[in-house]
């Protein structure tokens, strides 16, 4: 509370983790009317919308505003995040993504070049997933009242099926996409100039196709992009829905060894930074190893994992078995740790 006893945004209430949930749960919840008129809406909390009734199928919508500083960063820019992120959230509800808008609001100033290398960025994104932007809206405000630019995107799928984040039961597999942490990492490299043997990448990329293959392969149960907060904001969250305990072997996390030494030098957990490029899927028992095959034949799979699984353990609660042999509560932090990372 501020001295006046009024309380203010602060930076953390946008950075994916505890804050954030608190600022949703109280403030815009509670004011905006959640009926869908499908079976997922507002007050679900998933990373996308449901309407049904779409020629026997059911529509999926999302919107997704983006900020990262730097704009160009290694793996990305903000214009390959935008898209990604907003494709990733239709595919990890079961959605084949169909079009995109984009919205964006640039500063006086702002070099011509630029925008134009952002728009080329956001153009060959779609193009690798497969679906155009189709309209948007530009706003253009004085020097110094924004940070150079904000890029909005809203995308539109259909599903013959939504995927829900909690729809899982106990016994089913925990499975990661790929390396933890990337993301988040490579923009703390680049923008402390740390210097190692291999300079880390951003992980941002379109994961439709890649999730496509997964639903295909076998029985999908829940999927989430672990984005700002990181691994352990995205299972916190499934686990606090589902009102199962997950179970997770810290061994069996893939992590890149740079991201690892980025870790220790800076003291910050690669579970709890931004991946772009990342899903957990959840899976039946009897199909997860088919899907984790399936995952592996695509390059943005290629070092997919089980890393756990679904008890009835700790309800709400995610454990982690450490290397060593101990167990203890992985706890969604209060934010992403890296401020205007996404």
């Amino acid at each position: 509370m501020t001295a006046e006893g009024k309380e203010k945004i602060k930076v953390i209430h946008g950075a994916g983790g505890k804050a954030m949930d608190e600022l949703i749960g109280n403030h815009v919840l509670n004011t905006f009317t959640n009926k869908s008129a499908g079976k997922i809406g507002l007050d679900n909390l998933d990373d996308g919308a449901t309407i049904e009734g779409y020629a026997g199928r059911t529509l999926v919508l999302t919107t997704d505003s983006h900020v990262v500083s730097p704009l160009f960063f290694p793996g990305g820019d903000i214009g390959r995040l935008a898209v990604s992120g907003t494709v990733n959230d239709l595919a990890v509800m079961g959605a084949d993504p169909l079009a995109l808008t984009s919205s964006i609001i640039v500063e006086e100033g702002l070099e011509m070049n630029v925008l134009d290398r952002i728009f080329q960025s956001m153009e060959e994104t779609c193009r690798e997933a497969g679906m155009p932007i189709i309209t948007g809206d530009t706003k253009v405000m004085e020097r110094g009242n924004i940070d150079r630019i904000a890029i909005n995107t809203a995308g539109v799928g259909v599903a013959d099926e939504p995927v829900p984040d909690s729809g899982f039961s106990p016994g089913d597999k925990i499975i990661v996409t790929g390396t933890i942490g990337d993301h988040g990492m490579a923009l703390i490299q680049f923008r402390e100039g740390l210097t190692f043997k291999t300079k880390l990448k951003s992980d941002t990329a379109p994961l439709n196709h890649l999730l496509k293959i997964a639903r295909d392969a076998g029985d999908v149960t829940g999927m989430k992009d672990p984005t700002r907060g990181g691994l352990a904001a995205g299972l916190n969250e499934m686990a606090d829905k589902s009102h199962l305990g997950l179970t997770i072997h810290e061994g069996k996390i893939p992590i890149k060894d740079p991201v690892m030494g980025v870790s220790d030098l800076i003291g910050i957990s690669p579970y709890n930074v931004a991946n772009e490029g990342k899903a957990i899927i959840m899976a039946s028992p009897g199909t997860a190893e088919d899907v984790v095959g399936a995952l592996r034949d695509n390059p943005l799979g290629k070092d997919a994992k089980i890393i756990g699984e679904v008890t009835e353990e700790r309800p709400g609660k995610v454990i982690l078995e450490t290397e060593v042999g101990g167990r203890r509560f992985l706890d969604a932090p209060l934010g992403d740790p890296v401020p205007r990372i996404c």
